[in-house]
């Protein structure tokens, strides 16, 4: 008797009955379950994307142009959370709502979890936040805080970049800048300054006085409103301390500096052209008994 020989791969496949009916009802709840899923998800992301997400960025162009860091980072974070949400309403619309009742607990304790473990990334975000929603805090400005001082370069939601005077590039987590206080000294009204020099106390003080108002009067960028004013403030050991207070009008570092410098030398020149000794040296008075350890010296 001759065996049979086995059938081929393609005979096998002839032979599989197509699939009918039967087999296609079995799948087809899980199909349009999937549908209603892929519907509710783009919907949601359609809404997202087409009509909140130009709102929510024109808006934060509005608040801060010159940080384009944050414009990013505000788009990315609002898409995740657009797909999140989608996620969300698909699987409620695909029939799976009970589902997530039923793993609500379990939906918990996870947050839970994550929120623990990423308490630092979080607390960063919402002092972000609480950043990009003050609007006396903005990129360019001039801040001082608790370990230095500098100009802002760009917000985002974790951290801050700011330059100091050095030129240093400072990336400074959002938690400290909300936690401590935070001065902005220049670019807000009126600014005052007070610069401290000493005078000899054989020297005219009425004279040093005036000569040092008059050269604030007369120095470029000092308000004449409020005007200026020298005071003696000390009466050192080897100089009388003298104050000058004057006004710059929303100032920048920069202009500060400049202006300091114009009137220190300004009010140099002034008080030597007027035989007023401006800083003078030290002297003491030194009293004793000097010793020779030489033997030679002695005879």
């Amino acid at each position: 008797m001759v065996p049979l020989a086995a059938p081929t791969a393609s005979l096998q496949r002839a032979l599989e009955p197509d699939p009918g009916p039967e087999e296609l009802s079995v799948l087809w709840p899980l199909l349009v379950q999937l549908g209603w899923f892929l519907l509710g998800l783009s919907a949601v992301v359609l809404i997202g994307r087409l009509l909140v997400q130009p709102v929510l960025t024109r808006a934060v162009r509005r608040r801060n142009r010159n940080n384009p860091t944050l414009q990013a980072a505000v788009v990315l974070y609002f898409r995740l959370f657009v797909v999140v949400v989608g996620a969300l309403v698909g699987v409620a619309v695909a029939g799976y709502g009970a589902f997530l009742d039923d793993s609500a607990l379990v939906i918990s304790a996870v947050a839970l979890a994550v929120g623990i473990a990423a308490r630092e990334v979080i607390g960063s975000l919402v002092s972000g936040i609480a950043l990009v929603l003050d609007p006396e805090f903005n990129v360019g400005d001039h801040i001082r805080w608790s370990n230095g001082e500098g100009v802002v370069q760009s917000i985002a939601f974790r951290f801050t970049r700011v330059e100091t005077n050095d030129g240093e590039l400072v990336t400074i987590p959002n938690t400290i800048l909300t936690a401590h206080e935070i001065v902005r000294p220049y670019g807000r009204g009126n600014l005052r300054i007070v610069q401290e020099l000493g005078v000899d106390y054989a020297d005219d003080l009425d004279e040093a006085l005036a000569r040092l108002t008059d050269v604030a009067r007369e120095t470029d960028g000092i308000l004449a409103d409020p005007p200026p004013s020298a005071y003696v403030d000390e009466l050192g050991d080897d100089a009388v301390s003298i104050r000058v207070r004057y006004w710059v009008a929303d100032p920048t570092r920069r202009d500060v500096f400049a202006v300091r410098s114009a009137y220190a030398k300004a009010a140099k020149d002034r008080l030597e052209a007027g035989g007023i000794t401006v800083s003078p040296a030290a002297e003491h008075e030194l009293t004793g008994r000097i010793a020779l350890d030489d033997a030679s010296l002695r005879d």
